[in-house]
């Protein structure tokens, strides 16, 4: 594995580049590629932040949110991968990446997951609470002072991906990066608004209902959170308004490993896996053909939901252990 310092010097030879974040997004990929976007036009090197999808509107507030394009434009000397721990993750843009990397495009992967594969000529993989911590890392490592942009897509990124600094992988590392985006100007008050406190009357109600129907198997030591692909539908949401839903099965004193399944087509669920950090939940999403952390992971689902459920629910019981 290439250090923070062979990676900057990488991409101060660039001339231009491509900076690809994963598919359906959260707070840390997203705050990243701003981040690091915002650093290369800082440094003059010409680039274009891309994802497969929509950037969910909550995270409007940040500037730079409408600076991601759905495929690139720009032939560029590199690609760089923030936050996906395989080319995979990245969607239908993952035919892109792996055209330009046969084609020999200097390709970079700067991730924080223990699942990585080191899927690029040149890797960076440290794990951390965020990812934004290693691309904070990067950022001053190309020798790039911190400006407002840069602060609050990085300290997005840590808060949402800390949970608040909630997580048990959360060390001095994670508080010293968000420190150093606060003393450049990250509005705090704002983010935290806006990713945890600031939503519509409709999503309000679909969340009341997925939890009045929470499941808990495995002696209560299993949390199941469902939400059928109808449901959101008929309020006009969007996926990323289940986000939160799977941490709230952590807040039962009995419950050691929570998982949220939505559908996301007939027969095919999107499963987050959360842990307390006894049960290592990417182990068992790598059952499933997924992968992430230790304490949160995820992968696809497919079948009947009461078959998903006892599937689910005998992987979990293969790592509990003592538990």
């Amino acid at each position: 594995m290439n250090t923070i310092e062979e990676i900057a010097g990488v991409i101060k030879r660039l001339r231009s580049a491509v900076i690809f974040t994963h598919m359906r997004p959260d707070g840390d990929a997203i705050g990243c590629g701003i981040a690091l976007s915002r650093a290369l036009s800082l440094l003059g090197v010409r680039n274009q932040l891309v994802n497969e999808g929509e950037i969910p509107e909550k995270f409007s507030f940040l500037s730079g949110a409408d600076s991601f394009r759905r495929f690139p434009t720009l032939d560029a000397e590199g690609y760089l991968c923030v936050d996906s721990s395989d080319e995979n993750r990245l969607g239908e843009l993952s035919r892109t990446f792996l055209k330009g990397a046969r084609k020999g495009k200097i390709t970079v992967n700067i991730d924080h997951h223990i699942s990585n594969t080191r899927f690029c000529r040149y890797n960076f993989v440290r794990e951390r609470a965020s990812n934004s911590e290693n691309v904070a890392d990067l950022i001053a490592a190309l020798g790039v002072p911190f400006d407002a942009v840069i602060a609050n897509a990085l300290m997005t990124g840590i808060v949402t991906d800390s949970g608040g600094f909630s997580h048990s992988d959360v060390g001095g590392d994670t508080f010293r990066a968000a420190a150093a985006t606060a003393d450049a100007g990250a509005d705090v008050n704002a983010i935290n608004y806006f990713m945890f406190k600031k939503q519509s009357k409709a999503r309000a109600e679909m969340y009341l209902a997925v939890l009045s129907r929470l499941r808990f198997l495995l002696d209560d030591r299993l949390a199941l959170a469902v939400v059928p692909l109808g449901m959101l539908e008929e309020r006009g949401l969007g996926q990323d308004a289940t986000e939160g839903i799977v941490d709230f099965g952590l807040t039962i004193d009995s419950v050691e490993v929570s998982v949220c399944l939505m559908e996301v087509k007939k027969g095919q669920y999107k499963a987050s896996f959360r842990s307390k950090g006894k049960v290592d939940v990417n182990a068992v999403a790598g059952v499933f053909g997924g992968g992430g952390h230790i304490l949160a992971s995820g992968c696809m689902l497919f079948g009947d939901i009461e078959e998903i459920a006892d599937r689910l629910s005998y992987a979990v019981f293969r790592f509990m252990g003592d538990v």
